[in-house]
């Protein structure tokens, strides 16, 4: 029987290892855009969802186009994140692996560019990019594009939002003219419309449903709460889904990192993911998610993009975004492959105009859902355990020689008794902390006067509190929930205990409450990390606050961990974080900053002029604005 990749005109090497990948059937995007593709003389711009199968839609024709006995760049596919840019170079590997001589390249920040240097000149047909990157090695006169016949802008949308239109330019403009361009997106803002008509000639576009709609695997739902009991609902949606498995959207780093914090504190498989975190961290990070070791990943939404892991069943906005068309990035995060998702917003009533927006944008009804009750948690719970037990695979190898003296320990038990222990032993956890828990959903006009989101949600202050040091940070590979499981682990206390996790670069302060504040110093008194003494101090002690010359004589100015900000024309905006005219920040080798129409140095000593209104470059990629006014609710 002849396999539906083999009519659509892919060959029998390509479309064997796309078989052994699992590939049976194409996906509408791919059956509608390869044929088109694979005739190689049409400029093309493909609109459809995140999850439908872009990337083999393109690869696939691009593998059949190239000629691999040639070992010079004739691809060149540009994205905007590390994350995607690995994704896409690795399908392609995968794709590709029956074909002699191919070779592709992933070029991206925050990895070693000396390496991928290396794999330019062995001679590659196929280079994936982030554009900051791929400036830096044009730069170096290290790559020649003069027969690059194909250039690929995935996440068209995502790269413009980020602020990467100057930079494509640049690239754009060592390519050959009769190259032909491939635009895929998501969603065809004005922005997306105008770069298609500077590249493309009479381009053969192709929609697959109605512009910016969302997938059609995908529920949408939103509950409505008073913004101090944003987080309450957010764990009671997860407890309420024993076997969820999702991305929460947190609109900032900070908003991230402190649901994180929360998650974790409460006994939750959480962590976060955003623009601050080292590519190592990074990269530990998703290798725990994808291999399903984590059951939340608390992320903003830039760190998200090029996120392609399976199964995610949930989507959680505790935060909904700012542009209306990331919420179709957000959601595509589920519902990938043909499978179900559900996409949910956490809102307050002053939000749910925007709920209606995004009815009208995406073209999908939106289900008002109750919050569970704290019996109805607990009753999920329960049943989900003894669920797992009546499925349990048995080894009985392994557990036949501990019979006898499992039967002897229940001996005095009848078999209602076991049954009636086991369940207790999880649904006792939650029926304690569900006993008297209040119902939070609100009513429209019920946060009439709170404060927002921000501010009221923490609910953890500094009372009751003492604040310490440690000489230990972000240089030593910490992430903040590394360094709660670090102090928990030897300061033998509970997560809860722990309050805020100042996070610095060569060290850190922390809160724990005060009656285990003794525990912690008798706990680390010898704990050494990497050969050296792990020393707990309280702060303030020998001035370890404020500017003061701390341990190992460095000073750090104006507060904590020589964070430097400038002013200067802007401010934050909300909660964004980012500097609205000259201000910039300056963190941990990271510079956020506004300079609009100034220059913006890069990691290679280079200066740019940024169009832009803000730019953010971390570990060689960047976030930023585009220079033009961001479409807002």
């Amino acid at each position: 029987m002849t396999n539906p990749f083999q009519l659509l005109g892919i060959s029998d090497d390509v479309v064997n290892a796309v078989k052994e990948l699992g590939f049976e059937t194409p996906t509408p995007i791919q059956e509608q855009s390869i044929p088109v593709l694979l005739e190689g003389t049409n400029d093309f711009v493909g609109l459809a969802q995140t999850g439908t199968g872009k990337t083999a839609a393109f690869g696939l024709p691009l593998l059949e186009l190239i000629d691999f006995k040639v070992n010079k760049p004739q691809a060149l596919i540009l994205c905007p994140t590390r994350e995607l840019c690995l994704q896409i170079a690795n399908d392609l590997k995968n794709f590709s692996k029956n074909i002699a001589n191919a070779h592709v390249v992933a070029v991206y920040g925050g990895a070693n560019i000396m390496q991928q240097l290396r794999e330019i000149r062995q001679g590659v047909q196929i280079v994936v990019a982030t554009p900051g990157r791929m400036l830096d090695i044009i730069g170096r006169k290290a790559i020649d594009f003069s027969n690059v016949k194909y250039v690929v802008l995935d996440e068209a949308d995502e790269m413009l939002n980020m602020g990467f239109q100057d930079d494509i330019n640049d690239i754009l403009s060592t390519t050959p003219d009769e190259q032909k361009t491939w635009l895929f997106s998501a969603t065809m803002p004005a922005e997306v419309r105008r770069i298609a008509k500077k590249y493309m000639h009479e381009p053969v576009e192709l929609t697959m449903g109605t512009k910016n709609t969302g997938n059609v695997n995908i529920e949408h739902e939103y509950y409505i709460v008073r913004a101090r009991d944003k987080y309450a609902a957010l764990k009671r949606i997860v407890d309420f889904n024993p076997e969820i498995f999702a991305v929460v959207f947190c609109k900032t780093k900070l908003d991230t990192q402190d649901v994180a914090e929360h998650l974790i504190k409460d006994g939750y498989n959480a962590d976060a993911l955003h623009g601050d975190l080292s590519q190592q961290q990074r990269d530990k990070v998703m290798q725990r998610f994808r291999e399903r070791n984590m059951q939340l990943l608390i992320a903003t939404d830039v760190a998200a993009r090029g996120i392609d892991v399976n199964n995610v069943t949930h989507v959680i906005n505790y935060s909904l975004p700012d542009e209306i068309e990331s919420y179709t990035h957000r959601s595509g995060r589920t519902g990938r492959a043909g499978k179900t998702g559900i996409s949910i917003c956490i809102i307050n009533s002053k939000e749910l105009g925007k709920i209606r927006q995004l009815e009208r944008i995406i073209g999908k009804q939106f289900t008002k859902a109750e919050l569970p009750t704290g019996f109805d948690v607990c009753e999920k719970q329960l049943f989900s355990l003894v669920h797992k037990v009546h499925n349990v695979e048995v080894n009985n190898e392994q557990i036949d020689q501990y019979i006898p003296r499992i039967m002897d320990e229940f001996a005095d038990l009848t078999k209602e008794d076991v049954i009636k222990r086991f369940a207790s032993l999880e649904f006792n956890r939650f029926l304690d902390y569900y006993s008297k828990a209040p119902d939070l959903n609100a009513a429209v006009g019920d946060d009439r006067g709170e404060r927002g989101e921000r501010g009221e949600r923490r609910g953890r202050g500094s009372e009751g509190y003492t604040r310490l040091f440690i000489n230990l940070g972000s240089v030593d590979e910490f992430t903040r929930g590394d360094m709660l499981s670090f102090i928990c682990n030897n300061g033998k206390i509970a997560g809860k205990s722990v309050g805020k996790i100042d996070l610095k670069g060569v060290f850190s302060f922390f809160e724990v409450e005060d009656d285990v504040a003794d525990k912690v110093f008798e706990g680390f008194k010898s704990v050494e990390f990497n050969g050296r003494q792990v020393r707990i101090e309280k702060s303030g002690d020998g001035g370890r606050d404020g500017g003061e010359r701390r341990g190992g004589g460095e000073r750090r100015s104006g507060g904590f961990g020589g964070e430097r900000r400038g002013g200067g024309g802007g401010g934050f905006r909300g909660g964004d974080r980012r500097s609205s005219g000259g201000s910039g920040r300056r963190e941990g080798g990271s510079r956020e900053g506004g300079n609009a129409g100034g220059g913006f140095r890069d990691f290679s000593g280079r200066s740019r002029d940024e169009k832009g209104g803000s730019g953010r470059r971390e570990g060689g990629s960047r976030e930023g604005g585009s220079g033009e006014r961001r479409k807002k609710w």
